[in-house]
């Protein structure tokens, strides 16, 4: 029962990540393939890696890593920063562009949330965050993930 509420929910999320990536294509807008989408979503999740770090985390080399990000580059959907700690490693960055294609998704997220909160009582909207904080930081350690 929880495994396949959970698993319903979490599919719903990524249908209609998928649902507004698609629009975009219908409409011309897009020009992201899936995969640089996916390359995309991990790069912000990542909040801005090396190009070593996002290699590492998709575990690919990094010329195909250099490769896929370059491509992003191009494309406007990526910038690479330079590190003020270090002025030989560069950070990647989504640009204004990817973020006003991405805020379909995150814009979902907030209406499902709000939707959440007037639904639910604080305390068990209090509840739900502390279950999901245990359930990102502690029940997930397969996937290593800087934590803002």
């Amino acid at each position: 029962m929880l495994e396949e509420s959970f698993g319903r929910v979490y599919t719903k999320f990524k249908l209609h990540f998928y649902q507004a990536v698609f629009s975009r294509f219908q409409d011309r807008e897009a020009s992201l393939t899936a995969v640089e989408t996916f390359c995309m979503e991990i790069i912000l999740a990542l909040k801005e890696p090396t190009i070593n770090e996002f290699a590492s985390f998709v575990q690919i080399s990094a010329p195909n890593a250099a490769y896929k990000v370059n491509s992003l580059i191009q494309k406007g959907y990526v910038e690479k920063v330079q590190s003020p700690h270090d002025r030989r490693e560069y950070h990647l960055r989504p640009t204004q562009k990817y973020m006003d294609y991405y805020n379909v998704s995150a814009a979902y997220l907030q209406r499902v949330m709000d939707r959440v909160k007037e639904r639910f009582t604080g305390e068990e909207t209090a509840l739900l965050d502390r279950m999901l904080t245990v359930i990102g930081n502690e029940l997930m350690p397969e996937v290593k993930w800087k934590r803002s």
